[in-house]
């Protein structure tokens, strides 16, 4: 009898969905725009209406993008399309900023050729006595449509698929529930703050989503890591509701290399079959052995690669004890007191090369918070030896102070006059109709031009205080106020060429050695995944034309208040006494606009300075626990190659 061949990757016996890994976001909203494309294509093609079950929230912003561009620049047609969305809040009127109504007129139904009649969205104006009636009437409406053709799905980070949150039935449908306050927390981003998140929403069942003739779900973001993972490979359990798509026979998951990263072909390759034991590798799978184990990595033996799966790794290099080394040293040499390269020191295996000295940096923040809160110790320490160091705060940040804080502003500007005693007419008629608005607003109105400019001096002032605080020169302190966040709301415009010129201009005048970005993508503004693609852009552009200054700078990335890198990861880690902790606080707190209780701070309640503390003395002691030095506390970066 013939010994029966298996494939080499065996992804498959731990994958019980089809998955898909594009690059990125952008490039896997248009490999299913495609889809839908061709599925509408095709039904004109018999003259039959096609019918799509539709998503919200920031999972499908970049596919609506793309289905609009199909329309306008390769005339896709959606007059025989119908559409019923999976979700709405409840209560919530349509014209309200975060309704999903106005969400789907605003990303997708305003920009195509779809009759109006054809679009279906649960209603978060119904009156609370009619609810079952008119999910009654929902559900009752697509069996009349033919059933869902496609529906597209995104996931939250507790696996609740449309808004079914956990322990949701496999035989639910169309219904009114009550929002985790998980997702109520990640959904805080859209409001003001968390006590104007509806705490109801209506939506359609899991059964209803079943029905489905094909489901897509998609997932952009190391942030969806963890629950991708629970719903490819785990059992099936209405804990994690998108685990239940299992059983769906033709459902397709499309995610970004980040959502995959914790899938067993990428967290553990050597589970899937043979795979090529780089070094970077090497270090993965023993640093992730001996925190499981918890045992240093020069403690591991070889019966714990054995047991651990690691096998196969020993009988490539030998022993044990000549792989553990390699690790720890890989570790050892991440840690530096130096983030710029020490002067006249030659360390072959240090992160950052000792010449030239001083060195021209740039530290590109986000926010006007990102610099202390995500890097603090670093940049202090930074221009504590010496370096010439630049902060540029590349928005402005308005949207993040609350109407409260600019009040207290507002009562001191009127109490600075009083002491002058010579007020300005046109500043004390403009501090009037400054009260007057606010006085006046409404909780879905956006501050109109002057409020955003008052919120933005003070998230400047508070910058200009931080700056002065580590010693930085104010002449070094640059607002970029890029165009692209200047709109008064949540929702901000694409990046455009003016924010990808105005970097290139600030790159180019000062030339760095060294560049800092935000590498944190899990922002819930989508602003610093935004704000480091300018600065990719510009940096690409200006190697491209030949600058030749470009070609020895490095472009480090931080993580910020949302999470931190993989030990693994870390290519630079920078320890902090228990002094540079205190200071770094200090400094956090010179923020005094976003302490306490702030806008849009996402599913973590905690100050960012507590935050920022955590992540920081969790990283230091992942270390320990490896078997190197306790610290205080460990800022993490990793290089990104342009």
């Amino acid at each position: 009898m013939p010994t029966p061949s298996f494939p080499a990757n065996l992804a498959d016996s731990f994958e019980k969905i089809p998955v898909r890994i594009e690059d990125n976001a952008q490039l896997g909203s248009k490999w299913v725009a495609r889809q839908i494309a061709q599925l509408i294509l095709s039904k004109q093609k018999k003259k039959q209406k096609v019918v799509l079950g539709l998503a919200t929230g920031s999972t499908p912003k970049s596919l609506y993008a793309e289905l609009v561009r199909l329309h306008k620049e390769e005339g896709l047609s959606f007059k025989n399309v119908i559409t019923f969305n999976l979700d709405e809040y409840y209560p919530i009127e349509k014209e309200a900023l975060q309704s999903y109504y106005r969400f789907m007129q605003r990303h997708l139904f305003d920009h195509i050729d779809i009759n109006p009649r054809n679009i279906y969205i649960p209603s978060g104006e119904i009156e609370k006595d009619k609810i079952k009636d008119h999910c009654t009437a929902y559900e009752k409406k697509i069996e009349e449509c033919g059933g869902i053709d496609l529906q597209i799905l995104g996931i939250g980070n507790n696996g609740h698929i449309g808004f079914n949150e956990p322990g949701s039935a496999i035989h639910s449908r169309t219904r009114l529930i009550t929002l985790d306050n998980s997702t109520r927390l990640a959904n805080s981003y859209e409001f003001a703050n968390i006590a104007e998140v509806p705490r109801l929403a209506l939506t359609m069942g899991i059964s209803t989503i079943l029905k489905s003739k094909k489901i897509v779900l998609m997932a952009w973001g190391s942030g969806k890591a963890p629950v991708i993972k629970q719903a490819v490979e785990d059992e099936m359990s209405e804990t994690v509701p998108a685990s239940l798509l299992q059983q769906h026979e033709d459902v397709q998951f499309v995610i970004d290399q980040d959502a995959a990263s914790e899938l067993t072909r990428f967290k553990s390759p050597w589970l899937t079959g043979e795979c090529e034991w780089t070094p970077k590798l090497i270090k993965k799978a023993v640093v992730n052995m001996a925190l499981k184990l918890k045992k240093p990595v020069l403690s591991l033996t070889n019966s714990d690669y054995n047991e651990y799966g690691l096998g196969d790794l020993l009988v490539e290099k030998g022993d044990a004890y000549e792989t553990n080394l390699q690790v720890y040293y890989m570790l050892r040499d991440t840690l530096t007191g130096w983030p710029a390269g020490k002067p006249n020191a030659h360390i072959p295996a240090h992160p950052e090369r000792s010449l030239p000295w001083p060195k021209r940096i740039i530290i590109f923040s986000p926010h006007p918070d990102d610099d202390i809160i995500s890097m603090g110790g670093t940049f202090q320490r930074l221009h504590d030896q010496g370096n010439d160091v630049h902060v540029a705060y590349q928005t402005s940040g308005n949207i993040a102070v609350t109407d409260e804080f600019v009040s207290r502003y507002l009562d001191f500007a009127i109490g600075f006059e009083s002491v002058i005693g010579s007020p300005s007419k046109k500043a004390t008629e403009f501090v009037k109709e400054a009260r007057k608005f606010l006085s006046r607003k409404k909780s879905n109105q956006t501050d109109n031009p002057a409020i955003r400019k008052i919120k933005a001096l003070i998230r400047q002032g508070e910058a200009k205080a931080t700056c002065r605080y580590v010693g930085i020169n104010e002449k070094n302190v640059h607002f970029q106020e890029l165009p692209f966040y200047e709109t008064g709301t949540i929702q901000k415009k694409p990046a455009s060429e003016k924010d990808i010129k105005i970097t290139m201009e600030l790159l180019r005048s000062i030339k760095p050695h060294q560049v800092y970005c935000a590498g944190d993508f899990a922002d819930p503004h989508g602003t610093h995944k935004v704000c480091f693609n300018i600065v990719l852009e510009a940096l690409r552009r200006l190697k491209s034309s030949g600058e030749a200054w470009v070609n020895d700078c490095w472009l480090w990335l931080y993580k910020g208040a949302w999470q931190e890198w993989n030990i693994e990861d870390i290519e630079m880690a920078i320890p902090m006494s228990p002094d540079q902790v205190l200071k770094k606080r200090h400094g956090i707190f010179i923020h005094q606009s976003q302490k306490d209780m702030v806008p849009f701070q996402g599913a973590d309640s905690r100050e960012f300075w507590q935050r920022a503390e955590e992540r920081n003395a969790h990283t230091a002691s992942l270390y320990a626990d490896l078997g190197l030095t306790h610290y205080a506390a460990v800022e993490a970066f990793v290089r990104y190659p342009y």
